[in-house]
């Protein structure tokens, strides 16, 4: 079922996509972004999810279509695992109370209920992450109607971390730069809850996310722990620039390995 918890608060993200340079130094895989051009559309796309919530798995799905549909377009997404259903039976191991703290961001800043599946558009607009139609329409809208602000990322993969490498523009002061270590694909057998006895599919899980303040600190490094099992090929960086005010993204970013 979809759980609408009446919560408050709100959050924040963004992404962009360019080329990428593979260059060993110093024995350390660096990857490197070419800037993009200003003024290409780009929509993000952020899912709050969870696997005990019977109403996710077609939610999940339709971001594993959108991933694939729209592989060569300015589109990122982000799926946030909430943890206020593990109490009701399953512990989804990709939960985090950050996530659902940003949720709760995001129901105070578009004045909105939580439940899942949720899914924000750009930080701009809410609607139930199945809802095929409705996403078609905000795709189009967020594609046609916004302009990237650049940000530059670069990233070093050592053995216990993974140094990124940014430079990003402010518009204004209460812009914030989101950072977020995203795995592509993986999947669940389902022990308990509503969906006991099947194998989840997820695409674009966030593991771990570091937010910069912009108008303190426009170029630096943040830096992940390199995650248990990680395969270059499956974990990829996705940044965007987010008003923490209105909630609006205004510029994108993503790394792959």
């Amino acid at each position: 079922m979809i759980l609408k918890n009446v919560i408050t608060t709100g959050v924040l993200t963004l992404s962009l996509f360019s080329a990428f340079a593979f260059v060993q130094k110093d024995g350390k895989e660096e990857v490197k972004q070419n800037p993009a051009t200003e003024g290409n559309g780009f929509a993000v796309l952020e899912l709050f999810t969870s696997e005990g919530c019977s109403s996710c798995p077609p939610a999940d799905e339709l971001m594993g279509k959108i991933e694939k549909e729209y592989k060569n377009k300015n589109v990122y997404i982000l799926s946030y695992h909430v943890d206020y259903w593990n109490r009701l039976g399953w512990k989804d191991r990709f939960s985090s109370a950050e996530n659902s703290q940003r949720q709760q961001l995001y129901s105070r800043l578009l004045n909105s209920q939580v439940y899942t599946p949720q899914l924000v558009v750009n930080g701009k607009t809410e609607f139930v992450g199945s809802d095929e139609n409705t996403l078609s329409k905000a795709l189009q809208t967020a594609l046609s109607g916004s302009q990237n602000t650049n940000i530059s990322l670069s990233a070093k993969v050592t053995q216990h971390e993974i140094h990124v490498q940014y430079d990003a523009t402010a518009i204004t002061a209460k812009d914030r730069l989101l950072v977020s270590l995203v795995e592509k694909q993986s999947s669940t057998h389902v022990g308990k809850g509503e969906n006991e006895g099947r194998h989840l599919q997820h695409w674009q899980i966030v593991h771990q996310q570091n937010s910069i303040a912009l108008n303190t600190q426009q170029k630096g490094v943040t830096a992940f722990q390199v995650p248990q099992l990680f395969s270059a090929e499956n974990w990829e960086v996705i940044a965007f620039i987010q008003n923490s005010k209105t909630g609006e993204i205004s510029g994108t970013a993503k790394i792959q390995f």
